[in-house]
């Protein structure tokens, strides 16, 4: 058994015993871990020795952004599955968070490199810093926003986070001060990238010892496991959110909140907090999608990619499920990158209807997403995972 294999395994162990142990339903906490993570081991190790090295890196780089996507689709579920708050603005938090990070986690170029990228500052802050910046930005936006729109009804409600959430991505893409405007802003840090280059100076020498053979080329299993283990942090700190009374009383709200305000709930005040606390966790899914991207532009949080595409995946999911989020968001994903083959293996066909044609191929995609839309609503409105009646907090919580 080759190091490079062992050092892939123990990175791959991680997203799979986070998975696994979100199945298991026993006590106590730590057999159930411990459990897990011999079993996340195993199916690791078997992964990296029998799936082609090409094969398995594109898996994991599949399973990394499926579970930032799952990020803010939890982060959305937040706001639409257990209040109702009906957001089509979803794409101002993911770029708010996602440009705060840079911003903060980046050096502010001097000398010649700043006649090529302007950003109105640069802290070059770690990582975690970068990504509770991002959630603050975002809920601190939200709060601005919900104001003077959370009194609204729904589809005014929609019509207007929808309309910040163009105006905020214009204002990245026109103000070159604040974020290099339309050309994209460059240099974002990635967390841990040292292990698969030269080794961290602040890691014990027999970690970077046991790390050294990857290479640059093998990052994405590092982050896989970095953004596995946020994405695990958002879910469980949402179950216990979700099963207290807070989480009673959102529902409350989203059923009818008439008669939460008539049993002295403030419904414009839990509103306001679950439209906020979803709008932190789409900024902290912002920030995970920046790092990994290393340069992101304005483009990158157009309303299909950072709006509707995720609420593909909860209502596929499952809305008012966290487990459903997540697996709309991993089913939605893997649909959309697999139409991106079909649409390869379809440009001959394509070619000898009319030579036009092909250059049109990547529209089939958006295609394909609409006609799932349109399936889930008429024959799946409740979702894979319907929603869980769950009244207090019990032992699964745990």
């Amino acid at each position: 058994m080759t190091p490079i294999v062992l050092a892939k395994s123990a990175l791959l162990t991680v997203p799979l015993w986070l998975f696994v142990s979100s199945l298991f339903r026993f006590k106590p906490s730590v057999v159930k871990h411990l459990v897990s993570i011999v079993i996340g081991f195993a199916v690791a190790l078997l992964a990296v020795l029998f799936i082609p090295g090409g094969v398995l890196s594109y898996v994991t780089s599949f399973v990394l952004m499926a579970s930032i996507y799952a990020v803010l689709s939890l982060g959305l579920n937040v706001q639409w599955g257990y209040t109702g708050l009906f957001n089509i603005g979803i794409a101002a938090f993911f770029a708010m968070g996602a440009f705060t990070s840079a911003l903060v986690t980046t050096v502010k170029p001097t000398g010649f490199n700043a006649a090529f990228t302007q950003q109105v500052f640069g802290l070059g802050a770690p990582f975690w810093v970068g990504v509770m910046a991002a959630g603050f930005t975002a809920g601190v936006l939200a709060w601005l926003i919900g104001k003077p729109t959370l009194r609204l009804r729904d589809d005014y409600l929609a019509i207007a986070t929808i309309g910040i959430a163009e105006l905020v991505r214009l204002v990245f893409q026109n103000e070159r001060w604040l974020a290099n405007g339309p050309q994209p802003l460059r240099g974002i840090p990635q967390p841990l990238s040292c292990l698969s280059g030269d080794g961290c100076s602040w890691l014990p020498g027999f970690v970077n010892d046991f790390f050294a053979v990857l290479q640059p080329r093998d990052y994405p299993f590092v982050y896989v496991a970095i953004v596995a283990f946020v994405l695990y942090l958002v879910f469980r700190v949402l179950e216990r959110a979700i099963r207290s009374p807070w989480g009673r009383v959102l529902r409350a709200v989203r059923e009818e909140e008439t008669s939460a305000a008539m049993n002295g709930k403030d419904v414009a005040a839990f509103r306001m907090q679950s439209f906020v606390v979803g709008a932190v966790i789409m900024g902290i899914g912002g920030a995970l999608y920046a790092h990994y991207m290393v340069s992101i532009d304005y483009g990158h949080f157009d309303p299909l990619y950072g709006t509707f595409l995720i609420w593909v995946m909860l209502m596929l999911g499952g809305s008012g499920n966290n487990r459903g989020a997540i697996l709309g968001a991993f089913v939605v994903w893997g649909i959309w990158s697999g139409t991106s083959f079909i649409v390869d293996l379809m440009r001959p066909t394509l070619a000898a209807i009319s030579p036009d044609l092909p250059s049109r191929g990547p529209y089939f995609r958006f295609f394909l997403i609409a006609v799932l839309m349109l399936f889930i609503v008429l024959y799946r409105p409740k979702g894979i995972l319907e929603e869980e009646k769950v009244v207090s907090l019990d032992r699964d919580a745990e």
